[in-house]
């Protein structure tokens, strides 16, 4: 073949290799991964959930996922060992096999030690509870590289928080039920009745925030015969509280005026503000709670997000109130534990959904990328803190979440 020969021959082959158009490659969907997931007993601040019940356990196995589950862990929620045997999960003796899962499910903040036993790219899943975490806390889940995941920030499709929407139904019924308990002698109040009787004024209720923890709580409240109050500044939350009740009620903004003039004629404060991505703010001062009825009762929901009172401290179910100014405090974080075996329904209904989704996209850290509401829930990751609100708060450098997961693909 001569040269000019071959330089057409050449050309030719150019052109039909790189010139002509390509076809289009799709991006191929994953190999579902088979989720390793470990529920430990919780061991912190009198927590009586579990993360999965035995009928979610049995879903996830008969989806092909492995469960491991300490002994002992559903104990307090009357789930026995027994229970999530029957359901396919694994029950382990030793706490360091549950730890070796690839994804930790738990209804309490780890503990230093728990956070010990964990590894490198485990994905942790629990509350954050703000006012007990420390900096200490903090950089060691950046040390051991694990992806942390707050379940109080956690979205769905529509921009809501599953899990704090269902744990505040169940926070809002029991602060109303507490309340009423501790205004009665023996439960070291005033021996005041809640509702009220013929001839006899019923106890005020003020509650601050309008979201579903003031909406549950507003219902028990009317249903108890007590007269409630409430105070957002969100007037489109105030409107949708009055029509999920079904009724008129007195709503205000949040003007220190009407809230004090509120508060000192007040029986019960219910805090129940939710903050998206921090701290819960402060509405109501020391001095204001100075001037609230003796025995008058704080029920804090807002605790495990600070709490909206000034004067409010972490308590515990075991040790639940203290008085402060003459006021009866309940700051309980996980308020919800009082009724375990409802919360942790509830809880594990949601949180199997997840793991189930996880699961079909080929691992929880697909979802991430794909799932913006999941991603919101991250804190730390692999060696990284990616909550801006806490890298202020412990002066602790804070990297875009974004930008870490788009590099790891």
């Amino acid at each position: 073949m001569s040269e000019k020969e071959r330089s057409s021959q050449g050309g030719r082959v150019f052109e039909g290799i790189f010139m002509e158009p390509q076809p289009e490659t799709l991006q191929t969907l994953r190999k579902s991964e088979k989720l390793f997931i470990g529920i430990p007993k919780e061991v912190t601040l009198q927590e009586n959930r579990v993360g999965l019940v035995p009928s979610s356990v049995a879903i996830l196995v008969g989806h092909g996922h492995r469960v491991v589950i300490e002994s002992g862990a559903g104990d307090k929620a009357y789930f026995t060992d027994h229970d999530y045997s029957e359901a396919g999960a694994e029950i382990a003796y030793d706490r360091k096999q549950v730890y070796e899962a690839g994804i930790l499910l738990k209804v309490a903040p780890p503990t230093l030690s728990e956070i010990d036993l964990m590894h490198p790219n485990q994905i942790l899943i629990s509350p954050l509870q703000l006012p007990i975490i420390s900096e200490r806390y903090i950089n060691e889940l950046k040390k051991k590289r694990v992806i942390a995941l707050a379940m109080e920030y956690l979205k769905d499709e529509s921009g809501s928080f599953p899990i704090v929407r269902i744990m505040s139904e169940m926070a809002g019924i029991s602060a109303v039920l507490t309340a009423a308990e501790l205004l009665s002698n023996t439960g070291g109040g005033k021996g005041v009745l809640f509702g009220g009787i013929s001839g006899v004024p019923s106890a005020k209720v003020v509650i601050l925030g309008a979201g579903v923890v003031a909406e549950y709580a507003t219902r028990t409240a009317l249903g108890l015969g007590a007269e409630v109050r409430i105070f957002d500044d969100n007037i489109y939350k105030l409107k949708r509280l009055q029509n999920q009740v079904g009724r008129q009620l007195y709503t205000s903004v949040m003007n220190p005026i009407y809230l004090e003039r509120e508060l000192v004629t007040a029986e019960v404060a219910i805090g129940a503000i939710h903050s998206e991505s921090g701290r819960t703010p402060v509405v109501v001062s020391e001095e204001m709670v100075s001037k609230m009825k003796q025995g008058a009762v704080i029920i804090d929901i807002s605790i495990d997000q600070g709490g909206c009172f000034a004067t409010s401290e972490v308590t515990s179910l075991s040790k639940p109130t203290f008085v402060k100014h003459g006021v009866i405090h309940y700051c309980v974080p996980n308020i919800s534990s009082k009724v375990s075996r409802t919360a942790s329904i509830a809880v594990s209904n949601i949180m199997t959904s997840i793991l189930l989704q996880a699961g079909s996209t080929g691992s929880i850290e697909n979802l991430f990328f794909a799932n913006h509401g999941l991603r919101h829930g991250i804190y730390t990751y692999k060696g990284c803190l990616t909550n801006h609100y806490l890298g202020r708060r412990f002066n602790i450098k804070s990297t875009d979440l974004d930008l870490l997961i788009t590099s790891d693909r």
